[in-house]
């Protein structure tokens, strides 16, 4: 028998993306995990599963139960942004410890934070439910344009445009409209000012109503009208943690969450932080691999300390820089080609990874017509002492990376 501590983690997400979180809790805690699907690449860090219909919140429940009945179960934890609310849920079931099902309901609905940023004085976009186009015309009318129409409830950017001009809004709410009508949470839309700067995210750890932000992540986007992240880059030296970091912690405290890991994005206007959402969980496109790339602290690790209602160590052991570039083909069809230069790879020790998300014959979709989730062939990741030799070095590997696509006939 083991003497770990045992922790319970709901829908461990893909390998890709997210096999890093489930390796890191599992170096200091014994892993049961209730998922989907039967385990495959998990199997080397779990000692127990059950699987169950994650989208039946009965069964859900039952399915963590029966967990429970088997182990001592000393928390329960997800990085997965749609099983936040159930997860919270049956934490509360098991009298386990975890924020509020209903800050977690909050945190999940971008109008319900908007509305609780406003209630204490934290500074982020003016928004407005629209129904229709009309209320959304009536809504740009109020904020002027440009503006932002987004899902009320979604994640990835899924649904979010810009509108520039008055003739640009049928398509841009339909587009909306379409993103939002994928959520379970909220289908409406919402219409916000446009926050025109540069867009950060902090990354925050929570325990017991103490919020400390660990790092700043710089974002990057595509061209406009859509917000698709296209890479970000973290440096443990960056000095604009200390200016943006009051901000996060606000942000966080409004929305009422007591303990966990938290991703909250913001643009800087003017050079002053406004708050865009906060996510209740590590941030996505391995932006937790980065934190402890450039500054040594684990954040899959933390999660799972804040779970049991331990404090988790946020000690950096490390100063230094890393990065991450989305590989996007230059035109949606059909993969016809992926690329890298083995010897420069070979001899090139700060590039941490290179990974392929799509294989050679698979379909690529570009907005409008598709999304994050469609868009992306791959990643790579680097590593430097500051952002600018991280930026230099995404440039460089980008340049011996080709991905290449054929039209669909």
């Amino acid at each position: 028998m083991s003497a770990r501590p045992v922790v319970l983690v709901v829908s461990p997400g893909d390998e890709t993306y997210r096999g890093y979180c489930l390796e890191q809790v599992a170096a200091a805690y014994d892993v049961v995990l209730l998922t989907g699907t039967e385990p495959s690449w998990e199997k080397p860090f779990i000692v127990d599963h059950t699987v169950a219909d994650l989208s039946d919140p009965a069964a859900l429940l039952a399915g963590g139960r029966a967990l429970a009945q088997r182990h001592a179960l000393a928390g329960v934890i997800t990085w997965d942004e749609w099983y936040l609310v159930p997860t919270a849920r049956l934490a509360r079931a098991l009298g386990l410890s975890s924020t509020s099902v209903e800050v977690m309901r909050a945190c999940r609905n971008k109008a319900t934070a908007r509305t609780l940023f406003a209630r204490h004085g934290v500074p982020s976009a003016a928004s407005m439910r629209a129904r229709n186009l009309l209320e959304a015309g009536l809504a740009t009318m109020t904020f002027g344009l440009p503006a932002v129409i987004k899902p009320a409830a979604f994640a990835g950017s899924v649904g979010v445009i810009r509108v520039d001009a008055p003739e640009e809004l049928p398509a841009a709410f339909a587009f909306a409209s379409a993103g939002a009508s994928r959520s379970s949470d909220d289908t409406g839309v919402l219409v916000e000012e446009y926050l025109d700067g540069p867009e950060v995210s902090v990354e925050c750890v929570t325990f017991r109503g103490l919020t400390t932000p660990v790092a700043v992540t710089r974002k990057h986007l595509g061209p406009a009208p859509y917000f698709v992240e296209t890479g970000h880059t973290i440096d443990a030296a960056d000095p604009l943690l200390a200016q943006v970091a009051p901000a996060a912690a606000a942000a966080v405290k409004a929305l009422g969450i007591t303990d966990g890991v938290q991703h909250v994005e913001m643009r800087l206007v003017d050079g002053r932080p406004r708050l865009i959402e906060v996510n209740a969980r590590l941030g996505g496109d391995m932006i937790g691999q980065l934190v402890r790339l450039a500054t040594g602290i684990d954040l899959p690790r933390a999660a799972a300390d804040l779970a049991c209602d331990q404090a988790p160590d946020l000690t950096p052991t490390r100063s230094a820089a890393a990065g991450i570039r989305m590989l996007y083909p230059d035109a949606s069809g059909i993969l016809a080609a992926r690329h890298v230069d083995q010897t420069f790879a070979a001899r090139t020790p700060w590039l941490q990874r290179v990974q392929w998300t799509r294989e050679i014959g698979d379909p690529i979709l570009l907005p409008p017509d598709g999304d994050v989730f469609t868009a992306r062939a791959g990643f790579f990741i680097v590593t430097g002492r500051t952002t600018a030799e991280v930026t230099d070095r995404l440039d460089t590997a980008g340049d011996e990376i080709t991905v290449t696509t054929r039209a669909d006939r």
